[in-house]
């Protein structure tokens, strides 16, 4: 990403600012709308039910889900009539003019047109887009931003701005924009605010806000939240999508990284950067500008700096898979010192695949046929040069500790998980102080429950006496399993909280024929590990 001074664009006039974004090859002047009367906006849009759960109930759920796939005929057919909300989805989501006598029973047009939030569109035509009966004929309106309904955690009626056809999995797609455009809430963004934890903090801080999806979350449970991003029309995009939620505004600063920032530290760092390991930086809205990985990696070893003390930093990321090296090293070697870490690699593609993604991403894969080949190949070629096999994407979770015996957990977790994680990630770091704070005398003294969503399957041939092995399978959270012996079964079965491991384990050697020593001295790691993942919980001692 390229450096640019700073710049507070809070209080900025976004009326005043044109845009350089460029639109399939094309330069867009389009000014982005005024926040100016929002609150009378967002009153109209709740009115008429234009929210997540209004939208479920016209559509119906098929056409729902079909408009995520970015398929709008199912929507269309479902909006013929001449209510608001038909209106408005086929104004703001399906971005289809509509005659400017039903955005008026909609929406206050005249400030709508004022602010810039639609534009009249042609001369007078009879309408043919779902109009009334009589071939209703009048002036048309369009447009000039989509506008997405979006729930919040605790059932908040948002809405997120981000530029026409740029709403990932909405009218058509990102395919094929610019280098300046603004995409609205895509599968990366739910994880993303899924992953945080929302404890109350104090200050907040977005690196490459985009839309502003992350920086409404943080709006919730930070006092002052701040927002950076290369693109200055992402932040005008931003202001407008808080001001529409009815969220408090930002601090907003133009600007690559933590430069427009200085020095400031925050409790809260969130940041879905341009992660995508590209040979050049085309898209600024998804390639980072840097060679390789080296953003991602720039980002998370600088945010060591930017975390106040018990401070939480989230990133999504994508890392090289490089000839001779292993993965998980490369990915411990970004960890700032003092922080924690817990990073996990979701997915990993092969080259090919990894530039065939962001070709289509781009459109390339409908161009000429020898410019595709061409860009194609500039992509394995950077590959080649910098030896890199695969990539992988992932989470990348900091939590400044100050310990000097930081946690950095890497690990590989394909499979399915359940949304949100923000607390299964708190939960993580404080098992990980615990840990660090009990050897294992401490921790056969300790006691321990069986964490509630804990099951134990038994895996043998039927009619077997003995078990060929036991899985205890998490139904919650990562959704971990791991296989254990009748000993660790046995224990995390007994574990209610009520004896010490000491005393479990001198039982259970009793009732094996076990050395009890022998069974305390080989049994500490196996705690250590059933804690760390999250199926034994500390509890404090009866009594205590």
């Amino acid at each position: 990403m390229r450096p640019a001074a700073r710049h507070p664009a809070r209080g900025a006039g976004p009326r005043a600012f044109v845009s350089g974004s460029r639109h399939n090859g094309k330069v867009s002047t389009t000014s982005l709308p005024a926040p100016d009367h929002s609150p009378r906006l967002r009153e109209a849009l709740l009115a008429a039910d234009f929210t997540v759960d209004g939208l479920l109930d016209l559509l119906g759920a098929p056409a729902y889900a079909a408009l995520a796939r970015s398929e709008t005929v199912p929507a269309l057919r479902a909006t013929r009539g001449d209510t608001p909300l038909e209106t408005l989805v086929r104004l703001f989501l399906l971005q289809r003019p509509v005659p400017a006598e039903r955005a008026r029973a909609a929406l206050p047009l005249a400030q709508c047109l004022d602010d810039g939030w639609v534009v009249e569109s042609g001369a007078a035509v009879a309408s043919t887009e779902g109009g009334t009966a009589g071939g209703e004929v009048g002036a048309l309106v369009m447009a000039t931003v989509d506008v997405r309904p979006y729930g919040g955690p605790d059932g908040e009626d948002w809405f997120i701005v981000s530029d026409l056809g740029c709403a990932v999995g909405g009218a058509s797609g990102s395919i094929g924009h610019g280098e300046g455009v603004v995409l609205g809430v895509g599968g990366a963004s739910t994880t993303l605010a899924g992953l945080t934890v929302r404890t109350p903090v104090v200050s907040a801080l977005d690196v490459g806000t985009g839309s502003g999806i992350q920086a409404l979350h943080a709006a919730q449970h930070a006092t002052r939240v701040s927002a950076t991003d290369l693109n200055p029309r992402a932040l005008l995009c931003a202001r407008l999508t808080l001001a529409l939620s009815g969220a408090p505004a930002a601090d907003l600063y133009e600007g690559s990284l933590f430069e427009p920032v200085g020095d400031e530290t925050y409790d809260l760092i969130v940041s879905n950067p341009p992660f995508v390991i590209s040979p050049g930086a085309r898209l600024t809205y998804r390639d980072g500008g840097m060679g390789g990985d080296d953003l991602c990696r720039t980002l998370v070893q600088e945010t060591g700096d930017r975390l106040a003390d018990g401070g939480y930093a989230h990133f999504l990321a994508n890392w090289q898979h490089v000839e001779g090296e292993e993965w998980q090293d490369r990915l411990r070697s970004w960890v700032p010192r003092g922080c924690d870490a817990w990073i996990v690699q979701r997915e990993v593609q092969d080259v090919t695949q990894y530039a065939e993604l962001w070709l289509r991403d781009s459109g390339d894969h409908r161009a000429d046929p020898e410019a595709y080949a061409a860009r194609y190949d500039a992509w394995l070629d950077e590959f080649d040069a910098r030896r890199t096999k695969a990539v992988g994407f992932g989470w990348i979770t900091l939590r400044k500790s100050g310990s000097e015996r930081p946690s950095v957990v890497v690990e590989e977790w394909p499979h399915p998980v359940e949304q949100p994680l923000g607390e299964t990630v708190r939960a993580h770091f404080e098992r990980q102080d615990y840990l660090r704070a009990h050897d294992d005398a401490a921790l056969l003294t300790a006691h321990f429950a069986l964490a509630p969503e804990v099951v134990q399957e038994q895996v043998g041939l039927p009619g077997a006496e003995d078990p060929e092995h036991v899985v205890l399978r998490q139904n919650r959270g990562m959704r971990r399993a791991t296989k254990v012996d009748t000993i660790a079964a046995g224990f995390a079965g007994v574990c209610d909280g009520s004896l010490s491991a000491g005393r479990i384990l001198d039982a259970i050697a009793q009732l094996v024929g076990e050395d009890p020593v022998r069974l305390r001295d080989r049994t500490p790691q196996a705690i250590r590990l059933l804690v760390e993942e999250g199926f034994l919980l500390p509890v404090e001692a009866p009594g205590a």
